[in-house]
């Protein structure tokens, strides 16, 4: 039922301007107004009208008041559910939407901010593949997915509101196509090498406290007696103290676009954006440069956001 009446929506497009001028990108906030709103009977509303006007023709036919006043009550009712469902639509207002954080081939959120001054019941929001049926009282957000195939700015497809409330007698829909783009960050590579750490930084080593024995080494002033070793002093001329300090190699990762020589543009965005994840899963700091931008050092949720970003956004 669902795909015969996008059939019958997309010939009506295709032959009403009216429908298609919604086509082009609009400001926010858009609202709905009777100019936009368009209504049709459901199947279930073509059947019940029939019903409808036989009872009327057999009524009439054997001069049955009860039958007649019961054709013009159902009447009445269908008149008023139409009357609800344009007004179900009728005044809604999109205040804007955000959108949340997806890798290219994930689908994406994006949530929608609506607005009514009163209560509006089963309205349902199509975009791409996804559906969802809410109620507006007040301000209400609705969250949906978008499927997304590759990086950088994805501009937010036309989508459709409709109701059949209250009695799906009537299909009242509307068009909204908001000027607005979501970032999509690049899809990370499934595996490859590790960062390569310059020769200093692989050799140069820092001490911590550690727990087990590292060394023996002289005494020196200040250093606690529980700590001498007695035994292998007294081979010794000197005190002998046990170290527990241990080498501890840096954290720090230099991802740099130049030394990824060999590799084509989206290779190596693909690869630096690996790198980003892994030093992000690993609790590590680093820093980022990329042509035109260079991302000091930095660790955390917001840094990967923005290094991530800087990736998206690269020609």
């Amino acid at each position: 039922m669902r795909a015969s009446y996008q059939r019958v929506q997309q010939w009506a497009e295709r032959r009403l301007p009216a429908l298609t001028r919604h086509r082009r990108p609009e400001t926010l906030p858009i609202d709905l107004h009777r100019r936009r709103v368009y209504i049709l009977p459901t199947g279930f509303g073509v059947a019940f009208t029939l019903l409808l006007l036989v009872m009327m023709v057999g009524s009439l036919n054997y001069s049955n008041n009860a039958a007649l006043l019961l054709t013009c009550l159902l009447g009445a009712a269908t008149c008023i559910s139409m009357l609800i469902a344009f007004r179900t639509l009728n005044g809604l207002r999109l205040r804007g939407l955000r959108a949340g954080h997806a890798t290219a081939g994930q689908p994406v959120d994006i949530t929608f901010d609506f607005e009514a001054r009163r209560l509006r019941q089963a309205v349902r929001l199509d975009i791409a593949q996804s559906s969802r049926a809410f109620d507006v009282h007040g301000r209400t957000d609705v969250t949906l997915s978008i499927p997304t195939e590759r990086r950088g700015w994805l501009s937010v497809p036309r989508f459709c509101i409709w109701t059949t409330w209250p009695m799906g007698l009537f299909r009242a829909w509307s068009w909204m196509h908001p000027e607005q783009a979501v970032l999509v960050w690049p899809q990370p590579e499934h595996s490859g090498p590790a960062p390569a750490l310059p020769v200093e930084d692989s050799h140069r080593q820092r001490l911590h406290r550690g727990e087990d024995l590292a060394a023996l080494r002289d005494y020196r002033s200040g250093d606690s007696i529980r700590h001498v070793a007695w035994k292998a002093s007294a081979r010794h001329e000197n005190l002998l103290v046990k170290d527990y300090e241990q080498p501890e190699a840096r954290q720090e990762w230099c991802l740099d676009w130049r030394q990824l020589k060999g590799l084509s543009d989206e290779a190596r965005i693909a690869r630096l954006a690996r790198w980003l994840g892994e030093a992000q899963a690993q609790g590590r700091h680093w820093s980022l440069w990329l042509p035109g931008e260079a991302i000091e050092l930095g660790s955390g949720p917001s840094h990967y956001a923005r290094c991530m970003t800087a990736l998206a956004l690269l020609p």
